[in-house]
């Protein structure tokens, strides 16, 4: 008996281990079917998902009157929501500014198109530290209307973000956020899945 159980130990000790491969839960999509947000008042519309719910954003509120018609295209099933900030060029709005000692401050600020654009770039380039890759591409809608749409690679927090603009009026900046811990191999499929949402979004705007 003694040697059976020794025998075992051995065999054991010496036996080769492989590990489980880690797995992800399929994930049922919704079908794709889009409705016209429109509200009264607002400076754009574009087409959005029947799935999503728009939401106004809460730190964009008309309390604050900041920014009054930036909101949220929240997709509740997955976990996700587009982040979309509305500007008028020319006017002012309220930014955070950094302090030296690191803390953020609001200053009122004019925007200017080229500043618009540098922050949109700034607030990309910020994931650049757990990003593989960033690529950005110039978008022109079918409703004449330009901007880029950037890409990244790697578990970052925002991996789809886009901007849009007339250049002379309206600024319009999306970005896509996942209410999750980033894990670029876990989350590829919903953004494939809502990229596809947000180019829909992007093909249908339109200035008011």
């Amino acid at each position: 008996m003694l040697f059976l159980l020794s025998f075992l130990f051995f065999i054991s000790c010496n036996s080769t281990y492989t590990s489980k491969k880690q797995g992800y839960y399929k994930i049922d999509f919704p079908k794709r079917e889009y409705v016209k947000f429109d509200k009264q008042g607002f400076p754009y519309s574009f087409e959005y998902p029947a799935y999503a719910v728009i939401e106004q954003d809460s730190d964009y509120s008309n309390q604050k009157g900041n920014d009054p018609y930036s909101i949220n295209v929240d997709f509740p099933a997955l976990n996700g929501k587009i982040y979309i900030t509305y500007k008028v060029i020319g006017e002012t709005s309220v930014y955070q500014v950094k302090n030296a000692g690191g803390g953020y401050r609001d200053s009122i600020g004019k925007n200017i198109f080229q500043n618009l654009v540098n922050d949109c770039y700034n607030l990309t380039y910020k994931n650049d530290v757990k990003a593989n890759s960033i690529e950005d591409s110039i978008m022109h809608t079918p409703n004449n209307i330009t901007g880029i749409f950037f890409r990244l690679s790697g578990s970052v927090a925002t991996a789809k973000q886009f901007f849009l603009s007339d250049t002379t009026h309206n600024f319009l900046r999306g970005a896509l956020y996942f209410d999750a811990t980033p894990n670029e191999d876990s989350l590829r499929p919903v953004n494939d899945f809502l990229q596809e949402d947000m180019k829909h979004i992007i093909n249908t705007l339109q200035w008011k």
